[in-house]
């Protein structure tokens, strides 16, 4: 069975730093690929970033590129999300997904697993 659980959340001001985590069980780790995602208030589950898992090739959707930085240790199963020069329009709860293709997808519908969630709130 698989299990992803995020971690890292919390309260920031606005211009600051977090790191989330996401730490996954089952010894297929590597051959996943993986995604943050994001969910605000009343809005649609959002694509952030994505690391492929035949060549750790990454994606990020505009709004978070060149602030956020997707990473992953296989030997720890733990996948990262570095998030830098955040602003309160990133308030929101932030969700790890894993695929067990190697394609980055954007649609939340294409990932079979998914964590907990943890919530992000930026003040400002």
């Amino acid at each position: 069975q698989v299990q992803l659980v995020e971690s890292g959340g919390g309260l920031v001001q606005a211009g600051g730093s977090l790191r989330l985590s996401c730490a996954a069980s089952g010894r297929t780790f590597s051959t996943w690929t993986m995604a943050w995602f994001r969910q605000g208030p009343g809005k649609e589950r959002q694509f952030l970033t994505g690391i492929s898992a035949s060549d750790d090739s990454t994606y990020y959707a505009d709004s978070v590129k060149g602030r956020f930085t997707i990473s992953k240790d296989n030997a720890k199963n733990t996948m990262y999300l570095q998030m830098n020069r955040l602003n309160p329009e990133d308030t929101a709860v932030y969700y790890c997904a894993a695929r067990t293709y190697t394609d980055i997808c954007y649609a939340p519908g294409q990932y079979h697993y998914w964590g907990q969630g943890t919530q992000v709130t930026v003040s400002s």
